[in-house]
């Protein structure tokens, strides 16, 4: 079934996963995306977890879109790319601030014979300022965000880096959301725009809700609190260990029965959550629990919290998840046969759309592997085409 956003034609010149994720996400809500990549393939092409001439890392962040490998150091590459550009409703890229400028492949350039495309820039520190030309990969946004420094366990004070691309992937989807907006946008004006990207600001935006709460109020009679960070953690039992989150009271004072200890619900100390804002409160009920979830199991525990309907659950490895029943109840994951990559796993789209629901697409280029076809698409006929190929234009 098409989905919501078909019809819609994307080029995407990104590479990593800030751009391909985002481009992705749009792909798998239907719209149609040529992912154009330089000869040799782009990073995520790299032989890690890979068969047949595609990686984990490239079907995770590219399915559903086709493959032009194409050179955009030549002038004829870059034609290639202004013509797809002129049919195109989004242009999506990540190159380094005046890279693509350089190219002839500018927001400016490709708008004068295309009023409607909405051009999206992804870079690492904004077009401008102090940062603007240094390198940048995930890591790097993770410290200059404070993500690192707040990625504390109170048992090993060390801060560590969150050890998966959260800045990228937290990017891809500020880059899907704001160009779906654009596109809305353009429906009511006819016009199409520039939407800047910078992975610092979109990272930072998604880590100050919960990361940065101390750092909010700005007034001197601000009421003193404990951030997320200090509370979450994972609690030993007698047989393992297992994640909860007690919230507000309810939950709270649910904690406390589960574990046998209703007599603290009158604890003023733990009373409210007012009181235990208190950081000494805190302390105090955090030694107090840590007893009492060490004389229970796992499951027993587990068993308990749900019936008082505090928030919890095990700590599954890679494999225990892909059997979780709610994981399977769910239908989340798709299992799929590519040409020659063999057999693959991935998860579906999360959102649901009653009115214009979307079908998983089962599909990965190899490199290069939709030259022909979108070259003919643009009207190059096959001598052309074998021409290019011989010039090394494309691939």
């Amino acid at each position: 079934m098409p989905g919501p956003l078909d019809g819609i034609q994307i080029v995407d010149l990104t590479q990593v996963v800030s751009g391909p994720l985002a481009t992705m996400l749009l792909a798998d809500q239907g719209a149609e995306v040529i992912k154009v990549e330089p000869p040799g393939g782009e990073v995520t092409r790299l032989p890690s977890f890979a068969k047949g001439g595609v990686s984990a890392f490239y079907l995770n962040n590219n399915r559903g879109k086709r493959s032009l490998a194409v050179d955009l150091t030549t002038d004829e590459g870059r034609r290639i790319v202004r013509d797809l550009a002129t049919r195109a409703d989004v242009f999506i890229q990540n190159f380094r601030p005046g890279a693509v400028e350089r190219l002839g492949l500018g927001f400016e350039e490709l708008q004068a014979t295309n009023p409607r495309l909405v051009y999206c820039s992804i870079s690492g520190f904004g077009p401008d300022g102090p940062y603007s030309d240094r390198p940048v990969l995930d890591p790097v946004i993770q410290g200059l965000t404070g993500v690192i420094s707040r990625q504390l366990n109170p048992e090993i004070p060390f801060p560590d880096l969150v050890r998966n691309l959260i800045a990228d992937k937290s990017t891809a989807m500020t880059a899907a959301q704001a160009i779906t907006a654009a596109l809305f946008a353009r429906e009511r004006t006819g016009e199409g725009q520039h939407v800047e990207v910078p992975m610092l600001d979109a990272c930072l935006y998604f880590f100050w809700p919960d990361g940065m709460m101390d750092l909010t109020m700005l007034d001197e009679d601000v009421t003193p609190g404990i951030r997320l960070a200090q509370i979450y953690s994972i609690t030993n039992t007698a047989d393992g260990q297992i994640v909860y989150f007690a919230a507000n009271d309810k939950q709270r004072f649910g904690l406390f029965r589960a574990l046998n200890r209703a007599e603290l619900c009158e604890d003023e100390r733990f009373s409210s959550l007012t009181a235990i804002a208190n950081p000494e409160n805190f302390a105090a009920m955090g030694q107090i629990l840590v007893g009492e979830f060490e004389k229970v199991t796992s499951v027993e525990i587990l068993d308990r919290l749900g019936e008082h309907e505090v928030p919890c659950g095990p700590i599954l490895d890679g494999e225990e998840v892909l059997e979780d029943p709610q994981v399977v109840h769910n239908g989340i994951l798709a299992v799929w046969d590519h040409p020659s990559g063999g057999k693959v796993r991935q998860p579906k789209l999360a959102a649901r759309f009653s009115a214009t629901p979307v079908s998983f697409n089962p599909s990965g280029a190899l490199l290069g592997e939709h030259n022909d076809e979108i070259l003919a698409e643009l009207g190059r006929d096959p001598k052309v085409i074998g021409r290019l190929r011989a010039d090394g234009v494309i691939l």
